[in-house]
């Protein structure tokens, strides 16, 4: 049938764009959520993932047979999964029983292979994602593996970039300020990047667990906001590109993640949580007439086993 793409990864991007219409208060600026859970795996790292494959196959270092290889926790994995199997490659991710069971699966249900690194009590600690990280770089060391490396990979910011755009379109090229939570950060930069292409005025807020708000200068800590937090500073970090930095602590993002679904009917993870409380502060700030962008990074789904969602009342 003609119109029709073919092949899942054509589905990545152009996701929905609502208003919170519940829990927005009175006088504040309004609130746009871009629902990046309507990618194929339910996260806005599908983005990414298609970004850094095809980069590396453009320019030769990943071949056809290759095994790519990375640390996460699970959300870049699942999207790396679904593009590697798309695409005829393997997958060998390096992951933890920090994180939630939902990804572990659903990594496993792609064909993907796991190695896992213990965690101190499910905590995610600097530690721990250090020890991630050297793991992937041994695996990597092998015959046929090529290791994307997430966070010192340029080539996931431009994935990101499509991401600011059709948020500029879809907001009617209204966006005073674009509030989201940090990991690698590309996503931040990237989607920053391409708002200031049509605005340079606009508003960049990082979010960070305020349990390890390094960012802020504070000292690394122990957290459970997922797929956040690394416990030291990204090594692509752009500080320039960011105008303020908001810690919101795991309690009040798994809280928001609750009230998501109940009051907005909203079905998002913790981190989505944590992008909202902040967006809520810059709202108030900002008052009445301005808007403010953030992101649904992915779906509750994947934390159904978790104290988000497991616990919840």
């Amino acid at each position: 049938m003609a119109g029709i793409p073919r092949g899942v990864l054509q589905g990545i991007g152009n996701t929905p764009m609502v208003e919170l219409a519940s829990i927005v208060p009175a006088g504040s600026a309004r609130i746009l959520a871009k629902l990046e859970s309507a990618n194929p795996t339910g996260s806005m790292k599908d983005r990414m993932a298609r970004a850094v494959i095809e980069a590396a196959e453009a320019d030769g270092r990943l071949r056809p047979g290759d095994t790519v290889v990375e640390y996460t926790a699970g959300t870049t994995g699942l999207s790396l999964a679904m593009v590697c199997a798309a695409k005829g490659y393997g997958l060998h991710v390096v992951f933890s029983d920090a994180f939630s069971d939902e990804k572990r699966r659903a990594m496993l249900a792609f064909g993907a292979m796991i190695t896992d690194v213990l965690s101190d009590n499910k905590q995610i600690t600097d530690a721990l994602i250090k020890a991630m990280i050297a793991r992937a770089g041994e695996i990597s060391a092998q015959p046929g593996n090529w290791w994307s490396d997430q966070l010192n990979n340029r080539d996931a910011v431009s994935g990101y970039h499509a991401l600011g755009d059709e948020i500029w379109q879809q907001s009617g090229g209204r966006v005073d300020a674009f509030v989201h939570i940090v990991g690698t950060a590309h996503s931040l930069h990237g989607a920053t990047q391409a708002l200031r292409e049509h605005n340079p005025k606009v508003l960049a807020v990082a979010v960070e667990p305020a349990e390890s708000a390094v960012l802020s200068g504070g000292t690394t800590g122990a957290h459970k906001i997922e797929g956040t937090g690394l416990g030291f500073i990204p090594p692509l970090w752009e500080p320039a590109l960011v105008d303020e930095i908001v810690a919101v602590s795991t309690d009040d993002a798994r809280d928001m993640a609750r009230r998501l679904a109940r009051e907005e009917g909203i079905f998002a993870g913790i981190s989505s949580g944590a992008n909202v409380v902040a967006a809520l502060r810059v709202a108030e700030r900002l008052g009445a007439g301005a808007s403010v962008a953030t992101l649904i990074v992915d779906s509750g789904f994947r934390y159904l086993s978790t104290d988000v969602y497991a616990q919840a009342p």
